[in-house]
């Protein structure tokens, strides 16, 4: 993600994150979508204002606070490509022991140390 350091960021916060380009809300983000084999972020599933899906790479994207924005409307890819990473990687919504994973640089997840008594 560039712009904003997402360090430190849960990944569950981007679940229903709002998508915004100069201020305007075209979608928001019904799952992130991860690597199958590594832990990192590819990018998101973005439900969009015409009531379409639409691949947001991670790439792509800047965390503005509890929101993402974007730079330009092409980065929302067709749903070809939203079914091309769907089939190749995993939901978070389906691996809920990252839900408490933070973000660190180029969209690695890094889960956080529990504390033992």
């Amino acid at each position: 993600m560039r712009g904003h350091s997402p360090r430190g960021t849960r990944a569950s916060t981007l679940l229903h994150a709002p998508v915004f380009l100069r201020g305007i809300r075209l979608g928001e983000v019904q799952n992130v979508l991860l690597d199958s084999e590594a832990l990192r972020i590819l990018g998101f599933d973005v439900l969009c204002g015409d009531g379409r899906n639409r691949f947001l790479p991670y790439a792509t994207a800047r965390l503005a606070g509890e929101a993402i924005e974007i730079d330009s409307t092409l980065t929302l890819l067709d749903q070809r490509l939203l079914d091309f990473y769907r089939s190749r990687g995993r939901k978070l919504t389906a691996v809920p022991e990252l839900a408490d994973a933070l973000i660190q640089a180029e969209g690695a997840l890094v889960l956080p140390l529990t504390a033992h008594c």
